[in-house]
């Protein structure tokens, strides 16, 4: 293989297991099964077809004929994945902006990588656990301290709307969140070794709002460094509120400005921890998969459980092994749960609000 190719650990695929392949060059990825990825995975230069084919006889209890291995190989190869093979024909290159007036995306950093660096070294000192860990002490905190004050969130944040300039204000300061929030994510990334690709703005008129693609930190090993990129922007979006928690904390009861930090507190936090919700697009979701090592999480659960359901659920789910259909059993279930949760959530603080 050539320098530079990055493989990723085993990923739970419906009935398969796959691992990722990533070309260096054109950033272009693939997906190997379990046998694809034990051979190439062995490609360094070290070893020769002796030595390769009885590991993978002993491994799965067949050897490859030629043909198998000049399939291999000519695959490798055509891609631009072997040392020595050319590279495939270059892109053209993204555009800045893409979409409409009303939906669309523009690039708005030359080196969103570079960017992230610099972000990077300045922040280094902020990111040791030893640090990271009583923050996160302190948000759990705060948060439990909100839910013992849960009716004076809801009156300050009803309060909050009966002022438009002051809400007006944490409206701002919520979208200043999301822009870090995003950041984040790339300075995370910048922490464990990933690559950001791109720094831009996405909008969906009339909401604009600032986002980091982060192209290779599914490669990066192991599981915790994948979590915590995925997590840093709504940890970042909880950090924020400590200040406001606070000042709200040692303020008198019949303090005018109390209730309006309880607003706040509660906006906030509702924007902060619905990210961690494991529901697709949001990072709880992205969490969730690196947990449990599984791509496609929701479309392969709506799959499964679409054949489970179908004339022959039985034989056509045969193929999946026992935690594939345990995944996506339990995932099918408590997604339905969780929105179901969230719709009543809703609903309930909405009346509440009414109410008061």
């Amino acid at each position: 293989m050539r320098d530079g190719v990055l493989l990723s650990g085993p990923l739970l695929r419906g009935p398969r297991t796959v691992h990722l392949i990533r070309h260096p060059a054109t950033g272009a990825a693939f997906e190997a099964g379990v046998k694809e990825f034990f051979l190439l995975s062995r490609l360094d230069g070290t070893r020769n077809l002796d030595d390769l084919a009885p590991a993978y006889a002993a491994r799965f209890g067949r050897r490859l004929d030629e043909g198998n291995w000049n399939r291999l190989l000519g695959l490798l190869g055509t891609r631009g994945l072997l040392d020595g093979a050319p590279d495939p024909p270059p892109s053209a290159p993204a555009p800045t902006r893409t979409g409409t007036f009303w939906r669309g995306t523009r690039r708005m950093v030359a080196d969103a990588d570079a960017t992230t660096a610099r972000l990077h070294r300045i922040l280094r000192p902020l990111l040791h656990p030893a640090l990271q860990l009583p923050l996160l002490a302190a948000v759990l905190a705060m948060e439990v301290a909100l839910v013992l004050h849960f009716g004076e969130l809801m009156d300050g944040t009803l309060e909050l709307f009966r002022q438009p300039v002051v809400l007006a204000a944490v409206a701002l300061f919520l979208w200043f969140s999301i822009t870090v929030h995003e950041l984040a994510h790339g300075v995370a990334a910048q922490h464990y070794g990933g690559h950001v690709a791109e720094i831009g703005l996405r909008w969906r008129f009339p909401a604009a709002m600032l986002y980091c693609t982060v192209d290779n930190y599914l490669f990066l090993p192991g599981r915790r460094a994948k979590l915590v990129i995925a997590g840093a922007g709504a940890h970042i979006n909880l950090l924020l509120l400590l200040p406001f928690a606070l000042w709200w904390a040692l303020l008198p009861v019949d303090d005018p400005a109390r209730p309006l930090l309880a607003g706040l507190l509660f906006l906030g936090s509702v924007q902060g921890l619905s990210n961690l919700v494991p529901l697709p697009p949001l990072d709880g979701y992205r969490m969730l998969g690196h947990a449990l090592g599984a791509a496609h999480l929701a479309p392969e659960t709506r799959t499964y459980l679409a054949l489970r359901a179908g004339r022959g659920g039985t034989e056509a789910t045969a193929a999946y092994p026992r935690r594939a259909r345990t995944l996506y059993t339990a995932y099918g279930i408590g997604s339905a749960l969780l929105l179901l949760l969230a719709v009543t959530g809703t609903c309930t603080v909405a009346v509440l609000l009414l109410l008061r």
